[in-house]
């Protein structure tokens, strides 16, 4: 159903809409627009505030955590007064007060094969904000077999990795055609182990959300076939390419 700005959109969109590549219909696209997000923590709780600011219309949010004390130096969304409750009911409460319009659903839950296909099918966008394998793996079987938009982040001390796939085209690889599951550890992705830098998975989560509303848009230029690789340390970026490798996925 299409989606008229009243006046109070427009001014606080004013901004975005005056950008020539959005506009008024560019704005509505995105008022329009649902998105998911899996994991609250570095990755996710920059994406939603940024998508949540842009003007998305609904937006998924899934973490079966509380929030804990480790957390609120990259964890945005968060503060000392939140410690011990639930991630998305605290970002649900804080991103309303953002933007009050906006329909935010929340899942106090960790995704699963079980879980997946009630949650997956409400939305047209993911953003994969998860801190281990397993649930990447999962996030990238189920986008593909639903064919959906998926941006993937992964961060590690002072490194970042960003990938997008658009699982409409059947050429698309996929992130088993980048890392093999077999030859990975938790422990990469693991602050707890490796360690993090706050504002690299901020830097990260921001640009997820930008991939989304660049796809929402239908403008730029994507990173399908590629990984956009990030060394923050020493500020060094580059895309890599990798291609489709056959019989990787399990669906």
């Amino acid at each position: 159903m299409k989606t008229k700005l009243n006046n109070g959109q427009i001014d606080r969109f004013s901004r975005q809409i005056i950008l020539r590549n959005i506009g008024i219909k560019g704005q509505e696209k995105i008022i329009q627009s649902k998105v998911l997000i899996i994991g609250m923590g570095g990755l996710g709780c920059p994406a939603a505030e940024f998508l949540v600011r842009a003007g998305i219309g609904c937006l998924g949010i899934i973490d079966p955590d509380n929030v804990d004390l480790s957390n609120i130096h990259r964890q945005s969304l968060f503060d000392i007064k939140d410690i011990n409750k639930p991630k998305v009911i605290v970002a649900k409460k804080k991103l309303k007060n953002i933007n009050p319009n906006i329909k935010i659903d929340h899942y106090k839950t960790k995704l699963s094969l079980r879980n997946y296909n009630r949650i997956f099918n409400k939305y047209e966008y993911i953003i994969d904000g998860s801190d281990n394998f397993e649930t990447k793996f999962l996030i990238n079987d189920v986008s593909k077999k639903l064919k959906k938009f998926l941006v993937t982040g992964a961060i590690s001390k002072f490194d970042g990795h960003i990938f997008t796939f658009n699982f409409k085209n059947k050429k698309t690889p996929c992130i088993r055609s980048f890392f093999q599951e077999n030859k990975i550890s938790d422990d990469v992705l693991n602050c707890e182990y490796e360690g993090i830098l706050g504002t690299v998975a901020n830097v990260v989560g921001t640009m997820q959300a930008n991939e989304i509303l660049k796809r929402i848009l239908l403008i730029g230029k994507d990173l399908n076939s590629h990984v956009l690789i990030l060394d923050l340390l020493n500020l060094n970026f580059r895309k890599v390419k990798f291609k489709k490798i056959i019989n990787v996925s399990k669906n």
